[in-house]
């Protein structure tokens, strides 16, 4: 192909990206459909994305999936009354191609296929969503809920609670939304508004709620009821503690992005969000180690059985350690956090448990705190219980990822270049390195990147639809 052909490619390429986006945007605004190519969300998505994420259907069908032979799908797709799901239209058009040579019965495929979806009930409503607590992981999961603004979207940001406030607090809140060190800018326009005492996102009108204690607040003052509380906070991990949130007005359940003490269920969402009840009150979305470990062990353990384990988490710096060397109540965590290699304790291998009983007392954990503001590995040692080798390990791993129901949790690469800045953003909550993992006979060790703070939000926010009864159709199933 000459050097013009490769441009004139790439152009018409980029101008069918384009062409998708309104139809995307509409879709979501209006109707509530979240469009996917093989599981990697549009919703949002730049020309750019859009383009790479057609380029990442050779890894699932060793074939490419080119935006003209797609295009048609988004089209066929906004012509139907689908309502309230996801379609991945990857799926769709590869299936159909295989069949097909030419796009007339296009629209009469889509019908057939997305024939649940069409004039589903709309008779959810929509719930309010409450951010007890704006640091790293509550602006990410601002961030994520406003990214779904639109009429049909079912989780609706009101409020946000901060310890009370000086001067120009709220513009810095708000500035600390708008820009960010390790993700980068807000994708949209943050505006605050001082007589109210709001930040405005993208037409998300967010109230700013000064308090020092979850039961001091009065949420039906500001219009806010039968509210999810999300306590980003990390202070009250116990049902004493959490459940005071639920003597506020207005305020209906909790749930806690951290590692819970007591009786609470911890949540790993994809692996045991299936034991969240409509009783339960108070949940745990466990840690962002538990998640990033918990699915990639039920895969193994699902195949091969684990014996026992290890977990060594090589896991970035956060913000309960000091910057430079100063008194800490923790041991080691008063050294400077961005000069040091820190060994702390990690109570993730013990909490992998909650979510998977089946590896109760089997695993043992440590963690080294490494200078880098983002982005982690968990190192996962294991005895199995029958013989593999690193090619069949990896191989079952990838189709794991690919295809299996864990393939919005695992991610999968063959890189041989990737480092963890690389994962910055990363939505999945980890993504096994393929190059690095060691396999012989019943020993096995793999080696998990995760974006402990973006990845992990977006388990969360799983956790949340899940406990407010949001769960959406998915199809092709």
């Amino acid at each position: 192909m000459s050097a013009d052909k490769h441009l004139q490619s790439w152009q018409e390429r980029f101008e069918m990206a384009e062409a998708m986006q309104p139809l995307l945007g509409k879709l979501y605004r209006n109707q509530g459909v979240e469009v996917m190519i093989y599981g990697k969300p549009l919703l949002n998505a730049s020309t750019i994305e859009i383009i790479k994420a057609h380029r990442l259907v050779r890894r699932h069908v060793g074939e490419k999936l080119r935006l003209r032979e797609s295009f048609p799908f988004v089209q066929a797709l906004s012509k139907l009354a689908v309502k309230q799901c996801r379609v991945d239209i990857g799926k769709l058009a590869v299936n159909y191609w295989r069949d097909h040579t030419d796009v007339s019965e296009i629209e009469s495929y889509m019908a057939k296929e997305l024939a649940d979806a069409i004039d589903h009930a709309d008779d959810v409503a929509p719930r309010d969503v409450v951010l007890y607590g704006f640091g790293r992981i509550g602006r990410l999961l601002a961030r994520l809920l406003i990214e779904r603004t639109g009429r049909s979207n079912k989780l609706r940001l009101r409020a946000i609670v901060l310890r009370g406030g000086k001067k120009g607090d709220l513009e810095k809140r708000a500035s600390l939304l708008r820009r960010d060190s390790v993700h980068g800018p807000f994708n949209g326009s943050v505006e605050v508004d001082e007589d109210n005492n709001a930040i405005i996102a993208n037409g998300t009108y967010i109230q700013v709620i000064y308090a020092n204690s979850p039961d001091e607040v009065d949420y039906t003052k500001y219009d806010i009821s039968d509210a999810l509380i999300v306590d980003n906070t990390g202070i009250w991990k116990d049902e004493a503690g959490l459940g005071l949130h639920l003597k506020s007005p207005g305020a209906s359940k909790v749930l806690l992005t951290a590692p819970a003490k007591g009786a609470i269920k911890n949540i790993v969402y994809g692996v045991n969000e299936g034991d969240i009840t409509a009783e339960d009150i108070i949940v745990s979305a466990a840690s962002c180690t538990t998640n990033a470990i918990t699915p990639v062990l039920k895969a193994v353990n699902d195949k091969y059985g684990i014996e026992n384990g290890h977990v060594e988490t090589i896991h970035s710096y956060t913000n309960d350690q000091n910057l430079i060397d100063n008194y800490h109540t923790a041991d080691r965590r008063g050294r400077s956090a961005p000069l040091n290699m820190v060994i702390t304790e990690t109570g993730a291998a013990k909490a992998v448990a909650k979510a998977l009983p089946e590896l109760a007392g089997k695993l043992t954990g440590n963690a080294i705190r490494v200078p880098t503001p983002n982005v982690s590995m968990a190192i996962i040692s294991m005895n199995l219980n029958a013989e593999t080798s690193k090619d069949e390990l990896n191989e079952y791993l990838k189709d794991t990822a690919l295809q299996s129901p864990l393939q919005n949790q695992i991610d999968y690469t063959d890189s041989t270049e990737i480092v963890s800045s690389d994962l910055v953003g990363s939505r999945y909550a980890g993504v096994i390195d393929s190059q690095a993992t060691i396999a012989e006979g019943k020993r096995a060790i793999l080696y998990v990147w995760y974006d402990n703070e973006f990845g992990y939000s977006c388990q969360v926010v799983g956790v949340m639809q899940t406990m407010l009864g949001l769960t959406t159709l998915s199809l092709p199933a």
